[in-house]
């Protein structure tokens, strides 16, 4: 069996679609994940599955919305792609506060016509530089400042994504690696 991080979009954000992690986890483990854990209250699960990452993802996917009646987007990685992630951030160790790191993980490599779309946007509070599945962002000022948001990533390189801060990232690459 493989080590995974599923890092899922769009719950318990502002109340809405709350799963709570232990009853996640609980859920996973009750359909063939094995060693489920999870981190932090935005959607972070670490499991063992024999599966591939396109059945794992769909399968997640299917059962939140079997159990709570919604759609959330899942995004699986592999150990080694989160290691790639953690040992290849264009923005350090340049970048001194990690509190103004993140990294937007993609569900799939974007086409070059939309990867010119996004490249094209000057911002000035904020820098990026994407990296195959993988949009490292380094903010100047507050990310909630910025223009450069998920929902600015998803709608020019038209595919889904959802955004961790470079703790969260961390914080998976030590457990992924444990």
């Amino acid at each position: 069996m493989k080590k995974y991080i599923a890092i899922l979009r769009g719950i318990n954000v502002g109340g809405k679609r709350k799963i709570l992690m232990a009853d996640l986890q609980q859920l996973l483990n009750k359909n063939g994940f094995k060693n489920c854990s999870t981190y932090i209250q935005s959607g972070n699960v670490l499991f063992l599955s024999d599966k591939t990452v396109l059945e794992i993802e769909k399968e997640i996917k299917q059962t939140i919305f079997k159990k709570y009646g919604f759609d959330v987007p899942v995004l699986v990685r592999t150990v080694n792609e989160i290691e790639n992630v953690f040992h290849n951030n264009p923005f350090l160790p340049e970048q001194a506060d990690i509190n103004k790191l993140y990294v937007a993980f993609l569900a799939e490599i974007p086409s070059d016509e939309n990867l010119e779309k996004l490249n094209a946007i000057h911002f000035d509070n904020a820098n990026f530089e994407i990296h195959g599945k993988h949009v490292f962002m380094q903010y100047y000022t507050k990310s909630s400042d910025s223009k450069l948001t998920n929902n600015l990533i998803e709608n020019k390189l038209k595919v889904t994504a959802t955004s961790r801060n470079w703790k969260t990232v961390t914080k998976l690459f030590e457990l992924s690696t444990t």
